[in-house]
Formats: structure tokens, C-alpha cells, sequence
């Protein structure tokens, strides 16, 4: 069964991209195999792609197996009538690719995290605890103050050293940065820094705050 979705939706891929251009009519696209290569499935399942996509009128095959594009308006016809197929392939990439991108966001935020440890006094005196992520909640009295106004170390003994807001992520934010409803704050500091700050965080903005030394 899932051979036969597989080359179904492969069939709707190639049929897409007849349709958007990259395959012209009268056009030769790769063999098979390097098909199969494209698609990582077997030459049989591109096999019969190909011939789903003969039947319809949107290929032909010639003796020497070359695929030849024969009408990009069939194409789009069979691509109108499988919409509700969105091809296996393309959601695998999508997929690929942001799997990708959260990779390479995390590698850029390790590095950029040690890069902030070498070059701080203050964490360099610290013990290597891992980095600790906190919400600010939607009651917080924070949203709408700025990290240097709410006296933050001094209230918390935790160092900011990145915040998360939406996708976007500010390495080492400054005193002036203004803090906003679910905005993420990744700190590090000691051993009982964590519930200091949340508890800091999210204290409801009608109590009265007051900082302390938190030595």
C-alpha cells in the first residue's frame, strides 16, 4: 500500500512541475534511475509514475525509454483533480528543510553561547550550569519594562544571555531591550537561579516589587 501512495504522489509531483514550468512541453526529463535517485524510491515505483502519467496523457515513453512532456494542460487538469493529494515528496522536504534550519539555529546558538562565557567575568565565576528558558506569561510585571529598568541581576542573580521572541533570537540583549508578553528569556546563574527568576518573572504586575540582592 504505501508503494502505491508512494508513486501516486510522486506521479502529482512531476505532474506540479510540468505545470509550474521546470518541465516544458516537448521537454525530455531525466531516466528513471535518475529519477529513483531524485525521489529516493526504486526504478519500479518511478516506473509506474511514468505510466500513471502516460495514461493520462501527460508523458509519452519512446523506444529508448526517454519520458517526453506532452501536455502541460493535462498535467494541470490531473493536478486540479488530486489536490487534496499534496505529494509525499514535497512534504519530506519541507520537513528536511526545516529540520535543517533548527540544526543550524541550534549549532549558531551553542557556539554563540560559549562565545558569551569566554568573553564574560561575570560567567566566567560561574559553575557550567546548562542554560534555562522562561516564558513571560501574559499577567507578567515585566511586559513593557526594560531588562536594565527591572534591576534584572540584581532581583535574580541570573544573566540574560539570549531572548526568543516569535522565530528571532537576540544573542546577549542590552539594558534598553523592552520585554514583551511571551517573550522567551534564556538565563544561567546558580543552582536556585531557576526559581528565583521565574518566580521574578512572573510575578503578577498588582504586587509590589522590590529588588534584593539575591547573594
Amino acid at each position: 500500500m504505501q508503494e502505491k501512495a508512494g508513486y501516486k504522489s510522486i506521479a502529482l509531483d512531476i505532474a506540479q512541475r510540468i505545470v509550474s514550468g521546470e518541465f516544458p512541453v516537448a521537454s525530455k526529463i531525466s531516466g528513471r534511475s535518475l529519477l529513483a535517485g531524485q525521489y529516493q524510491v526504486s526504478p519500479e515505483t518511478i516506473r509506474k509514475a511514468i505510466g500513471l502519467l502516460k495514461e493520462e496523457n501527460i508523458v509519452s515513453v519512446s523506444q529508448g525509454k526517454e519520458i517526453i512532456i506532452v501536455s502541460d494542460r493535462n498535467a494541470l487538469e490531473y493536478t486540479t483533480r488530486n489536490n487534496y493529494l499534496k505529494s509525499a515528496y514535497s512534504l519530506k522536504q519541507d520537513l528536511q528543510q526545516l529540520l535543517q534550519e533548527k540544526k543550524e539555529m541550534d549549532r549558531k546558538f551553542a557556539e554563540l553561547f560559549t562565545q558569551i562565557i569566554e568573553a564574560s567575568d561575570r560567567l566566567q565565576n560561574l559553575k557550567p550550569y546548562h542554560p534555562v528558558e522562561i516564558k513571560i506569561s501574559d499577567l507578567s510585571h515585566v511586559i513593557g519594562r526594560t531588562i536594565g529598568n527591572l534591576l534584572f541581576w540584581q532581583n535574580t542573580g541570573a544573566t540574560i544571555i539570549a531572548l526568543r521572541r516569535g522565530t528571532e533570537v537576540t544573542i546577549s540583549p542590552g539594558p534598553h531591550v523592552i520585554l514583551r508578553e511571551g517573550d522567551i528569556i534564556v538565563a544561567v546563574g546558580d543552582e536556585r537561579m531557576y526559581e528565583r527568576t521565574e518566580q521574578f518573572i512572573n510575578r503578577p504586575l498588582d504586587e509590589e516589587i522590590q529588588a534584593t540582592d539575591p547573594s
